[in-house]
């Protein structure tokens, strides 16, 4: 079993930054895929970013390219989203996810793909 526990959501202003924080606990290995889904009031789960292993290498929703940056710390089992010119339409339930299906060196932006998922931390963005 695997536990993911976000934190770092909040209000914050358009144009301002968070930083997200997603802490893994169980049977995590370091070869696990783990990424970002979000979910905004009456519209789907929608991908936000992932990050694989070897080599270090990531993928992001082309609505956060340039403005997000997923990251990982594999010696104490953290991944981070940090979110820098936030967007009102940025405004959602952000949910941390991990994968022990996807080959190692392989991310993917479904969400059936991602066997664990955190409860949630919720980002607002005031316009």
């Amino acid at each position: 079993q695997v536990q993911l526990v976000e934190s770092g959501g909040g209000l914050v202003q358009a144009g301002a930054s968070l930083r997200l924080s997603c802490a893994a606990s169980g049977r995590v290995f370091s070869m696990n895929t783990m990424g970002w889904f979000r979910q905004a009031p009456e519209k789907e789960r929608e991908f936000v970013a992932a990050i694989k292993w070897i080599p270090t290498r990531s993928d992001y929703a082309d609505s956060v390219k340039g403005r997000f940056t997923i990251s990982r710390d594999n010696a104490n089992n953290t991944v981070y989203l940090q979110m820098d010119s936030l967007k009102p339409e940025d405004t959602a339930v952000y949910y941390c996810v991990l994968s022990t299906r996807l080959p190692y060196d392989t991310t993917s932006r479904w969400p059936a793909d991602y066997d664990y998922w955190g409860r949630g931390t919720q980002v607002t963005v005031s316009s």
